[in-house]
């Protein structure tokens, strides 16, 4: 149904950088998901309340904490497209990672209150009434959330959503706990043995520990998290593609929400190349990672001096003597500076944030094996902690 519905809805709907086509999906997902959410609480309050069941009335409850949370996920999706204002220059698009907090966050609230209720059910029992009807409600439940799990899920791949995941994340949640709510039902019915309680207890400790998932995964792109490999290899071909670049460094990705991500970069072109030129070809490579990547680009123009044999030389040195410490590191900004007494070697060594070492003792291994090369040469190293490659 989703399909056909994003197919018929959605115009341009394999543009997913295009914060309109992320709002189409979100408001597409939570329509849907408020209606089947609603569908459901109906059915499960109807069969709780015929079947004196704690279990099945909570799992109703769920439910419809369900559809309230998307309503706070549309509402996510429809804010986060807004246009960049005066008081929010680079956009609304992190309001999507709130809503899926929002959500989250009612995830937890829920599964507080139904193992509070459970508890009670437990210290205090009472006999659940068999139902046809229900056990036929509660199979259609479990069916219908895997489907939305299933949706949610191919969409919150598809445009990169924290929001649709935790939303995904909650249908599953939903679907076990249905199924363990369906099993208390039918064991109760062949042993008369009365676990509504304790499976309400499980339940809610399910439903908890999904919640404190979702609200991980939402928190942390509010924080701040190193870009997808894929997308910095997207840079790095942009980028090396033109004839005049020697190499990239210094690349911070600024994610100000889906589809809105600001880049800044250091990029290393040939000291003897004519100034006008290379500005000419970094604004050409700025405008083409905006146009393939939708991102706003600020490239620093790093010229590298290319034709000197002993700078060269120095530098193959340097770089080696580094990758011999540790093969993950990278040297960038390398320059000479000459002396009567010595020569220094002026660098900056880009590091990892998983490098354990401390900054202090990466720079002095790294002097000590370059003066070893000659007692002449001195280092003046500047660390950059990087989480890109």
């Amino acid at each position: 149904m989703i399909s056909f519905l994003e197919k018929v809805l959605i115009k341009n709907r394999d543009n997913i950088n295009d914060p309109k086509v992320r709002e189409s999906y979100g408001v597409l997902c939570g329509s849907v998901g408020i209606l089947l959410n609603i569908l459901l609480f109906s059915g499960k309050f109807f069969a709780g309340t015929i079947s004196n069941s704690i279990a099945i009335t909570a799992d109703a409850f769920n439910n419809l904490s369900d559809a309230g949370s998307s309503i706070v996920t549309l509402w996510g999706f429809k804010l986060s497209g807004k246009k960049p204002d005066l008081d929010h220059p680079f956009g609304h698009g992190r309001i999507e990672y709130l809503s899926g907090l929002i959500v989250s966050g009612a995830i937890i609230v829920m599964a507080y209150e139904l193992i509070k209720s459970s508890v009670t059910k437990v210290i205090h029992p009472t006999a659940v009434d068999f139902s046809v009807l229900s056990v036929f409600i509660l199979i259609a439940s479990i069916l219908v959330k895997l489907y939305m799990t299933l949706y949610n899920k191919r969409i919150a791949k598809k445009i990169n959503s924290a929001a649709m995941s935790a939303t995904a994340i909650d249908s599953l949640s939903d679907s076990l706990a249905t199924s363990v709510v369906l099993l208390a039902t039918v064991v109760g019915k062949l042993t008369n043995t009365q676990i509504d309680g304790y499976c309400g207890v499980l339940v809610g400790l399910f439903i908890l520990y999904s919640g404190i998932n979702a609200a991980k995964e939402t928190i942390s792109p509010l924080l701040g998290t190193p870009p997808d490999d894929e997308f910095v290899d997207k840079i790095r071909q942009i980028v090396l593609s033109y004839d005049g670049v020697i190499g990239i460094h210094d690349l911070i990705v600024h994610d100000y929400g889906p589809g809105r991500v600001i880049l800044s970069l250091h990029v290393e072109v040939p000291a003897s190349g004519d100034i006008l030129v290379m500005h000419d070809m970094i604004d050409n490579i700025e405008t083409q990672l905006h146009t393939k990547l939708n991102a706003v680009a600020v490239i620093h123009m790093d010229p590298i001096v290319t034709d000197d044999a002993e700078v060269t030389a120095l530098h193959e040195m340097t770089r080696s003597v580094v990758n011999a410490i540790d093969e993950t590191l990278s040297i960038h900004d390398f320059r000479i500076v000459k002396g009567p007494t010595h020569t220094n070697l002026v660098f900056d060594v880009a590091v990892p944030f998983q490098v354990q070492a401390s900054d202090d003792a990466l720079k002095e291994q790294i002097c000590n094996e370059i003066c070893k090369c000659s007692s002449t040469y001195f280092s003046i190293i500047q660390i950059d902690r990087t989480s890109t490659k």
